[in-house]
């Protein structure tokens, strides 16, 4: 049976060999032309040969990947660049003429990958497999239209290979926009929590979270709760997890086999990315984590807001108390709303493309926080 034939479904892509996604537009770049960024490459073959994999985005510009005249849906994004450099791009995404984006993240959170080492994943939403190629999977529907644009806030150029698949088909009326939002906590102030997700007005459903968490304190770190903040919750959340490593799907301080962090990635959860190797609660390390409310959308219908927690342990007490600790903790958040809304990113790209915040070259930094 095929689906897409029974919903009238026009099926089209966007890359760097068809820029506008039209109908028998790809490929056509022509090497004799010196078209394409393979031109070279492609001049004993000529036109069709890979002339144009990918785009060089020089530092400081912004490039148009694509727009979209809708209505439809996005179904798809891949893309790869030097993976050093992710956190140097910020992707942007409006929907249906606004003039502020409903996506706007630096390009490495989008795909789970705040630490330039680009991990493998595989969750049903973002998905990564050797050796970086970044895919998005969540469905994005649109109106009217649908602007990307990609934005090189580093120092260096860089080249961006990229597809953009797209559905054109009329919109059910109960379809939501997706939005996202990026927060920065570099570090954490004093006994203040992380917020995952700033407040949302209007009517929607949180659909997940990625988390880029670097350590201060030696020792366990994960005590801290989820809270999830519904319809005018004040001071007290509807929803309370039990711990960080439990709202990711795991248990006991993610120690397995005895001794060391057992990293995992799974459809709904992950954590995928540990710097730790063969050390365990040791200070500095690095850490990303993943949870997708694919089958479990938490819902609101006024407003939402999520936090979590920075908590280890004070051992030099006993019996042992909790140690709220000072991480650097970013994350991007994902949800649906009802109408677009605007998502800024007000982090300059000095805060932002920091892979390696501590370490021995950041002990000045670091005093006083300990």
């Amino acid at each position: 049976m095929n689906i897409a034939m029974k919903r009238q479904v026009q099926t089209r892509s966007i890359s760097a060999e068809n820029p506008t996604g039209a109908k028998g537009q790809g490929a056509m770049a022509d090497p004799a032309q010196q078209e394409g960024h393979s031109w070279s490459c492609a001049r004993k073959l000529g036109k069709g040969w890979k002339v144009a994999p990918c785009i060089s985005l020089e530092a400081g510009k912004t490039v148009l990947l694509g727009e979209i005249q809708g209505p439809g849906r996005i179904t798809h994004i891949w893309c790869a660049t030097e993976q050093h450099k992710m956190r140097h791009a910020r992707l942007r995404i409006y929907w249906d003429g606004m003039d502020q984006p409903s996506i706007h993240s630096p390009l490495g959170d989008v795909f789970c990958n705040a630490w330039a080492s680009s991990p493998n994943l595989q969750s049903l939403a973002v998905s990564v497999a050797p050796k970086g190629g970044h895919n998005l999977w969540i469905p994005m529907p649109f109106r009217k239209s649908a602007r990307i644009e990609l934005e090189n806030t580093g120092q260096d150029s860089l080249n961006i290979y990229y597809q953009i698949d797209y559905e054109r088909e009329e919109i059910h009326p109960d379809e939501m926009y997706l939005h996202c939002q990026f927060q920065l906590s570099a570090p954490l102030k004093p006994l203040a929590n992380h917020t995952i997700l700033n407040e949302v007005v209007g009517r929607g459903h949180f659909l997940g979270t990625y988390v880029a968490w670097q350590v201060t304190n030696p020792g366990w770190w994960g005590e801290g709760e989820m809270k999830f903040f519904i319809d005018g919750d004040g001071a007290h959340p509807t929803i309370c997890t039990t711990g960080t490593e439990d709202y990711f799907g795991g248990a006991w301080n993610f120690e397995h086999p005895k001794g060391r962090y057992g990293e995992f990635s799974h459809p709904y959860q992950g954590f995928h990315d540990v710097s730790a190797g063969k050390k365990i609660y040791k200070r500095y390390q690095k850490f990303g984590l993943y949870r997708f409310h694919l089958t479990d959308p938490i819902t609101f219908h006024e407003n939402f807001r999520a936090t979590i927690q920075s908590l280890g342990w004070d051992n030099s007490i006993q019996p042992r108390v909790y140690l709220h600790q000072r991480d650097y903790i970013s994350s991007l958040s994902w949800w649906y709303q009802e109408t677009p809304q605007a998502s800024l990113l007000p982090w300059t790209p000095e805060e932002l493309n920091t892979p390696n915040v501590y370490g021995p070259m950041k002990k000045k930094f670091m005093k006083g926080l300990l």
